[in-house]
């Protein structure tokens, strides 16, 4: 399956958004791979979902599932910043991006990253942003993104 190419293939990896049903397919496990991602309880996740779902278009959340499998595979997530800037422009935040590491070579993180681009731009955004290691340059230039300045963190926690 890995590089197939064929239409068959390509149907198996759609990119389509968060569905509640999403944490019994291994959703929480696939953060894991990214950063520290504590045991969910059920009903924390459905609040958080509805909390986030709530925000309709300015927080979408997608998700990559292997069919074959009815595992969660790929993630990533963009949400809309209303500024007074640039005449009351948008900005898209992309963050959580991630890819398992068993599917990793797949074009995967490219097809996330293309679908929240996209939703920025539809959604009238002037950029997209996103913050990466310097491991991940690489594979975010590819995506057509430029490196900008530099990132702050003042952890509260």
């Amino acid at each position: 399956m890995q590089g197939s190419h064929s239409s068959s293939g390509e149907q198996k990896f759609e990119v389509r958004r968060l569905e509640i049903s999403d944490k019994s397919k291994g959703f929480v496990e696939l953060l894991r791979q990214l950063t520290v991602c504590d045991s969910i309880s059920d009903k924390d996740f459905e609040n958080r979902f509805r909390e986030i779902s709530s925000l309709g278009d300015d927080h979408v959340i997608c998700v990559v599932e292997d069919e074959s499998s009815g595992k969660i595979i790929a993630t990533g997530s963009v949400f809309i910043e209303k500024k007074f800037l640039r005449n009351c422009g948008k900005v898209g935040h992309i963050e959580d991006v991630v890819v398992d590491s068993n599917a990793r070579g797949m074009q995967l993180g490219k097809k996330v990253i293309g679908f929240l681009a996209d939703h920025a731009r539809s959604m009238g955004c002037y950029k997209v942003i996103l913050d990466c290691s310097l491991e991940n340059r690489a594979f975010y230039e590819k995506c057509g993104f430029k490196q900008k300045e530099i990132q702050m963190v003042k952890y509260f926690v």
